[in-house]
């Protein structure tokens, strides 16, 4: 039997993926062999040395400690793609309520007062103050074109504008998805450059840390509209409040409220909606529970954010998992510890990421525990485990 345990709601649909007669869910289990999350904080809390992945049902993974779970061996997963449809909408939804001024219009039809011809003339007299204008012909800026980048860059080439995107890391599927349109720009600083709309799908990291500053609102369009629903601190907040009280920025939307831009009425601030729909969640939790299960049963990884993806056919009485650090000569480490253990090795197929690997070995006899033992003294094992 598995243990999984959950912090925060997990769709139904999702856990449902377990089947009850080799997993047990539960939220307060002391030793799991995985937890599922979503946007729960674990950067103070105990891994139990039990655990051997961590699922975050959505694609961001700032409230996991990664790093120091990868020093352990622990395989983190995320769901790339699974809420890309919700932002994709939200951005668009974004793009709208910006360059129409609802929010505006919307408390001003709201506080009218008087009779119902009264109100009307105040509509007529007052609406003059919110003309907007339109998206087709406007250029849209995407940073990240990930998977959701790709369906924003699509859904706005399909309303007629023109969509510049940035991606030094962008991957050949991303490619292949992505409308031939969309022109790649050289660098950051061209796409701002060029844009009168600016949307950001990257992840929270150093390179990333204030990636709109003051210095690059300076050299945009006048009337722009920025937009951030991928992470907190990706945009210099009080740099784009000055350029809007200047004049240069037009609006600013966010997905994160803070004490700093509330009252602004250039500023449209939502309590971080970007994946929050019921479809959008369900999608997550299913596509992280497929994926962990897939681990836990057969040692495949698909959707690590910290080791490579790998996948092999079983075959043989066992298999070994084994996590280690990128180092010269590990295979042939492990081999000569098989051998030197008169454990036939029937495939193997190892998968490197950055500064980690992984290995999946099917042999044809159950290795002992003490074999087990002398790989994971080998130098540089991270983790090793008998499925």
């Amino acid at each position: 039997m598995f243990t999984i345990k959950t912090y925060n709601a997990i769709s139904e649909n999702g856990l449902t993926r377990f089947p009850a007669d080799k997993y047990t869910i539960d939220a307060e289990a002391t030793a799991a062999d995985a937890v599922m999350l979503r946007s729960f904080k674990m950067h103070e809390e105990p891994v139990a040395d039990s655990v051997k992945a961590i699922g975050r049902a959505g694609a961001g993974v700032n409230n996991i400690p990664v790093p120091a779970m990868s020093e352990r061996g622990i395989v983190v997963f995320n769901a790339p793609g699974a809420n890309a449809n919700a932002v994709k909408e939200l951005v668009i939804a974004g793009m709208l309520m910006a360059c129409r001024n609802l929010t505006q219009a919307w408390n001003y039809a709201s506080s009218l007062e008087g009779t119902d011809e009264e109100v009307s003339k105040a509509v007529e007299a007052g609406k003059k103050k919110f003309v907007g204008f339109e998206l087709p012909g406007r250029t849209l800026g995407v940073v990240g074109l990930g998977a959701i980048g790709v369906q924003i860059a699509n859904a706005a080439d399909a309303l007629g504008m023109r969509v510049v995107g940035f991606d030094p890391t962008i991957t050949v599927k991303s490619a292949w998805q992505m409308s031939s349109n969309v022109e790649q720009m050289d660098s950051a600083d061209e796409l701002f450059k060029q844009s009168d709309f600016v949307t950001f799908h990257v992840p929270l990291i150093e390179s990333t840390k204030n990636l709109l500053n003051a210095e690059r609102l300076a050299t945009m369009k006048d009337g722009s509209v920025i937009m951030n629903f991928a992470r907190d601190g990706i945009v210099d907040d009080s740099a784009v409040l000055a350029a809007i009280e200047s004049g240069k920025i037009h609006a600013y939307v966010s997905d994160f409220p803070s004490n700093l831009l509330k009252g602004n009425p250039r500023v449209i601030t939502l309590p971080h909606l970007g994946a929050s729909t019921g479809e959008a969640e369900e999608n997550c939790a299913i596509m992280i529970a497929e994926q962990l299960k897939d681990f836990l049963e057969n040692g495949n990884i698909r959707n690590s954010v910290n080791f490579p993806n790998i996948k092999l056919a079983r075959d043989g009485s066992s298999r070994l998992a084994i996590a280690n650090r990128n180092m010269p000569d590990m295979l042939a480490k492990v081999s000569h510890v098989l051998g030197q253990a008169n454990v036939n090795i029937l495939h193997m197929v190892n998968e490197s990421k950055g500064e980690l690997a992984y290995t999946l070995i099917d042999v044809e006899s159950e290795p002992s525990a003490e074999t087990v033992d002398s790989i994971c003294n080998i130098d540089g094992v991270l983790s090793v485990r008998v499925i």
